[in-house]
């Protein structure tokens, strides 16, 4: 008898020390714009390597996060601890008003790091996202070689780019081709009949169905397509589109060691391989990128990037986008 009370005793103890223990473990939020496979992959692995951190996150557009940023920020309380998206210019706003924690991780002289020192220990990349030119294997029998070569009859009235009033990357994109090109380029896409698709998804959904037989197109966006059994590849020009995703903290997060460790597991080896594996360039050199995306080494897609400055792109956003749009719509 007294056997079985020690039994149910002790079962008792160990049930209130796991309640105890679930009541005890850091949390972790983090808005991303990142796929859910992706972060899925990454949640995975982050709680395998950290079981007491309860880690959540939200998948959406990086718009509508900023969005709820902001309505968070009215309440009086930002809900996210970390945020990871690749609309770079939202990083540098955060920054500028006072929101972001400062966190410098042991990791950050081991990547690839785009950013200068104006804003380490702000905000740091995650991952290095490239555009290429998605082309329907169907319809494109000689892949492109450069820019130039959308301005030939093949690709008349079926090479399609996203808005880049609705999409960030799409912007980035548009800025960085014209920083190199000049405006001539654009006008020539217009001559050529380049339709403006709504957002970065619908423009290669449109090339895979043959809509469209080519776009400018996000690498892991393609390569998913790619995987699924779309007829679709990616080319790269030698003057490349890399755009980082930065990555993070909040400055009044009530979970600031879990956030920490989330950033110092982003840009280790264990998860830059996960994101590796999802179809985009790691930040690190020594993690390889899977031979089946006919991705550039990180370091090679460095050297040949198109070279941002930031803080001039996010002031000529407003014109830059209305040019491209009133060029293209035959406006001007």
């Amino acid at each position: 008898m007294r056997s079985r009370f020690l039994s149910c005793l002790l079962a008792a103890g160990m049930l209130l020390g796991a309640a105890v223990s679930a009541d005890a473990a850091e949390k972790l939020i983090v808005y991303t714009s990142m796929k859910e496979s992706l972060i899925g992959k990454l949640r995975d692995g982050f709680v395998k390597k950290h079981p007491d951190i309860a880690m959540d996150y939200q998948s959406a557009g990086a718009g509508k996060l900023m969005a709820k940023i902001a309505a968070e920020r009215e309440s009086g309380k930002i809900l996210a601890d970390v945020v990871w998206t690749s609309e770079v210019p939202d990083f540098y706003n955060m920054k500028n008003e006072g929101i972001l924690a400062e966190y410098v991780s042991p990791l950050l002289s081991e990547i690839l790091n785009p950013f200068d020192d104006s804003v380490k220990g702000f905000f740091a990349p995650a991952r290095l996202g490239t555009l290429g030119i998605a082309i329907n294997t169907r319809f494109i029998k000689t892949p492109p070689t450069q820019w130039a070569d959308l301005s030939n009859k093949e690709y008349r009235g079926a090479f399609g780019i996203a808005n880049p009033s609705l999409s960030g990357t799409s912007y980035m994109s548009v800025a960085l081709l014209v920083k190199q090109f000049g405006w001539e380029f654009i006008e020539k896409l217009r001559d050529n009949k380049a339709k403006i698709g709504k957002g970065s998804g619908q423009v290669i959904d449109d090339t895979a169905s043959g809509d469209l037989v080519a776009s400018l197109a996000v690498d892991y966006i393609t390569n998913d397509k790619i995987s699924k059994g779309a007829t679709l590849s990616l080319v790269y020009p030698p003057e490349m589109l890399v755009v980082p995703s930065p990555v993070a903290i909040m400055k009044n997060s009530p979970n600031m060691s879990a956030a920490q460790k989330f950033v110092d597991f982003l840009l280790s080896r264990e998860g830059q391989t996960v994101i590796a594996s999802e179809g985009t360039l790691p930040v690190r050199g020594d993690v390889p990128v899977p031979d089946v995306f006919k991705l550039p080494k990180p370091a090679d897609a460095m050297k040949r990037a198109i070279k941002i400055d930031y803080l001039q792109i996010i002031k000529e956003k407003e014109n830059t986008v209305k040019k491209f749009s009133d060029i293209l719509q035959g406006k001007s």
